[in-house]
């Protein structure tokens, strides 16, 4: 059932990424060969002017073993994984970088340093994560958020996430993106928390005048899948025409986004967004190709 698929970044987007590259960013614990491979690529595709923090000497070895010559480019050499983020965030925040790329070091330890309030990396909106997935290299993305960041999100998070969604779609082309707000039903029942969510998201988002069309609660199959909203009868603007999915909670949104992956061979493009500067927290397994694209929908989300 796992696919052999090959993982292949989307054209489009590395397309938007060189109309505003090279951007200066910071790679956090780079002593990994994946992580020294995507931004030799980067480099390659003219997106990125990185600077390396982490273990100079593996960093240095890593790079000779692929043939880059990194001479050109600053290493900050420190060997503690932990002492790396902190270093980023405050490079971010002096505007020595405009994005952060996570390497080798867990997610928590690496957005702990991000979200200390005295480096001003965080505004008025709520940080949120969206997965920008395809499947070919020409396909037309479809978004999932948030599967990474906000565990449990109560509706005034949802709300932020929805903004952030819909801003980051605008900048991938979406002139009017289309929302589902995700539920396992379409119908509105107390004994279904999400269901209760997705129709308050609806209102508000009409009441707010946010450019998009939002509606929920909708279940998976009618918010893709035209021909399954026409059996169930389910007829509105986003029913399946879905570009962005809202999901409930952290676990559905990881899950399906692993699943894409997985068993369809999608390339997932993840950033965190709402903030001062985008902070690509790709998963250490996640592949080359997968890290290129997060890097670039980064530098489109600025």
């Amino acid at each position: 059932m796992l696919s052999n698929k090959e993982i292949v970044c989307p054209e489009q987007l590395i397309k938007l990424a060189k109309t505003k590259g090279p951007i200066k960013v910071v790679i956090v614990n780079a002593g990994k060969a994946v992580s020294i491979e995507s931004t030799k690529q980067a480099v390659e595709e003219g997106l990125i002017d990185p600077i390396f923090i982490g273990d100079q000497k593996i960093i240095e070895g890593i790079a000779k073993d692929i043939n880059w010559d990194i001479s050109n480019f600053e290493i900050i050499n420190e060997p503690i994984e932990n002492n790396t983020a902190p270093i980023a965030a405050e490079m971010a925040s002096e505007g020595k970088v405009k994005i952060i790329v996570k390497g080798h070091i867990h997610t928590d330890i690496l957005m702990k340093a991000v979200l200390k309030r005295d480096l001003n990396l965080i505004g008025k909106k709520r940080l949120s994560h969206v997965w920008h997935m395809t499947l070919d290299k020409d396909d037309k993305p479809f978004i999932i958020t948030d599967g990474a960041l906000n565990v449990l999100p109560k509706l005034e998070t949802k709300m932020h996430i929805l903004k952030n969604s819909v801003d980051f779609a605008k900048r991938i082309g979406i002139n009017k993106p289309k929302v589902s707000v995700l539920s396992a039903t379409e119908e509105v029942l107390e004994s279904v928390p999400s269901s209760l969510d997705a129709k308050e998201l609806t209102d508000r988002a009409k009441k707010e005048g946010i450019d998009a069309d939002v509606f929920g609660p909708m279940a998976f199959d009618n918010s893709v899948s035209e021909k399954a909203a026409q059996i169930k009868g389910i007829n509105n603007a986003v029913a399946g025409k879905t570009d962005i999915l809202l999901v409930p909670n952290v676990e559905a949104g990881n899950g399906l986004v692993k699943m894409m992956i997985y068993f369809m061979g999608a390339c997932a493009a993840g950033v965190v967004v709402g903030g001062k500067v985008p902070v690509v927290i790709t998963s250490r397994a996640d592949s080359a190709p997968a890290r290129l694209a997060s890097i670039a929908a980064a530098i489109v989300a600025l």
